[in-house]
């Protein structure tokens, strides 16, 4: 049982306070979120502490009183350099828990909200390109990392979402092979955790193809690990070595622990403001590439789990599952590693060699084979030997020595030091130290 359960007498809808059961009738009538109802709760009992009685007692007050009391401990949550929206938001459940009981008209609290001014935010964030998402992933460190933050991107789904699915949402999807595949989103997921299905908004969203390559590797893994992939599992499970492997596979990510994840894979990945990427910047990376792919702005709202405004909501049609399929499959999630012309392919190639310090006659050579076959892809394999014909990298004028790495190496080098500088078109990964 949390504190304010305990403390407010709270069970499910209903208080042994008559007035805290009147703010539960309420909400209930309203929302039924238990989001809601933790918040609306733990607001009142810090309030309670705050002013040395409960709740049916604070009823009690006239309305000058209570609004002074409410006014000082709103002005005291600002003064703590809580954010704005924070100490509004407390406010107003607290004029809420007022109001339901008797606190209207003349009566109702008279307290003053902060200034909020539009666009406001209390902490920064950075919005990364799909080309430093690309390398966030495999900066990440293991496969499940590694399809957590391509799945974040792809979906656009909320931290809470993401780590609320279980492997049966997908299950037919991954196993059939799908190269896209959709994923569900339930009002149930929020017995799993609370913020799952904001607004108990069902909907659903995909997975890219990227997303869904990596998703595929990071089960075969755990499948290995295990012996096999319950339907009741998470889709992505903790790798905590605090817990035993039976308890392990079954305990979601912990919410600070994605956050931790995908900062960690921002600072690899070489972004300068990587202290300011949080798992939501992935969610607003999503919504831009919808917008920038053209996507019509109601299918936009709806795999973003958006009400439609107005009337649109109800004559949207949700059942269409293949058609928006389609349409999401266009969408160009990483457009400069999909879809570069063979001639941009080849100078990035060429760009690369010469980053890595190759002599001029290998780089001459690395040209001759670019030139003899019409894809970068054709020629991949010649420029892989060339790579590793006994060469031995040399150290730049900064000290800083550098490696062409197969995927299946990275885990080993970003163990030791080593940081993601770029991904080459053919897979392989430029790693420094």
């Amino acid at each position: 049982m949390r504190g304010w359960e305990h403390f407010l007498r709270v069970k499910g809808w209903d208080s042994g306070y008559e007035s805290v059961s009147k703010l539960l009738r309420y909400y209930s009538r309203k929302v039924k979120s238990e989001h809601t109802r933790k918040n609306a709760c733990g607001t009142l009992k810090r309030f309670c502490d705050f002013a040395g009685m409960g709740p049916d007692k604070l009823v009690g007050l006239n309305p000058n009183e209570a609004s002074r009391l409410v006014q000082r401990f709103i002005d005291g949550l600002r003064e703590r350099d809580l954010s704005i929206r924070y100490v509004n938001i407390s406010l107003a459940y607290l004029k809420t828990f007022f109001k339901v009981n008797g606190f209207k008209g003349q009566n109702s609290l008279d307290v003053e909200r902060h200034y909020q001014p539009s666009r406001y935010m209390k902490r920064g964030e950075y919005v990364p390109t799909p080309d430093e998402i690309y390398k966030m992933a495999y900066a990440a460190g293991s496969s499940r990392n590694k399809a957590l933050i391509f799945a974040l991107y792809s979906s656009g789904f909320r931290n809470s979402t993401l780590r609320a699915l279980l492997y049966r949402d997908v299950k037919d999807e991954l196993e059939q092979g799908s190269d896209i595949v959709m994923v569900p989103v339930y009002p149930e997921m929020k017995k799993i955790d609370l913020g799952a299905c904001k607004g108990n908004i069902p909907y659903y969203s995909f997975l890219c193809r990227e997303a869904v390559e990596v998703l595929r590797e990071y089960c075969a893994e755990r499948r290995k690990t295990y012996g096999g992939i319950n339907e009741d599992e998470p889709l992505f499970a903790s790798e905590s070595k605090n817990l035993s492997p039976e308890v392990r596979q079954y305990t979601l990510v912990m919410k600070k622990a994605l956050e931790g994840m995908v900062k960690r894979g921002a600072r690899k990945a070489g972004i300068n403001k990587w202290r300011d990427v949080y798992p939501h910047c992935l969610r607003k990376a999503f919504e831009s590439a919808l917008r920038n792919n053209r996507l019509d702005p109601k299918d936009q709202e709806f795999l973003m789990g958006h009400i439609l405004p107005g009337s649109q909501d109800t004559y949207y049609d949700k059942t269409k599952i293949e058609d928006l399929r389609k349409k999401y499959a266009q969408v160009e999630f990483f457009p400069q590693r999909t879809y570069p012309s063979e001639e941009l392919r080849k100078k990035q190639v060429l760009d690369t060699v010469r980053l890595l310090g190759f002599s001029d006659d290998k780089i001459k050579r690395v040209e001759e084979a670019l030139a003899k076959y019409a894809t970068v892809d054709d020629a991949m394999e010649e420029i892989r030997k060339l790579s590793l014909e006994g060469y031995k990298l040399r150290e730049n004028p900064n000290n800083d020595p550098k490696k062409i790495i197969d995927e299946s190496e990275l885990e080993h080098y970003l163990a030791r030091g080593w940081d993601v500088q770029t991904v080459l078109p053919s897979g392989r990964i430029v790693v420094k130290k």
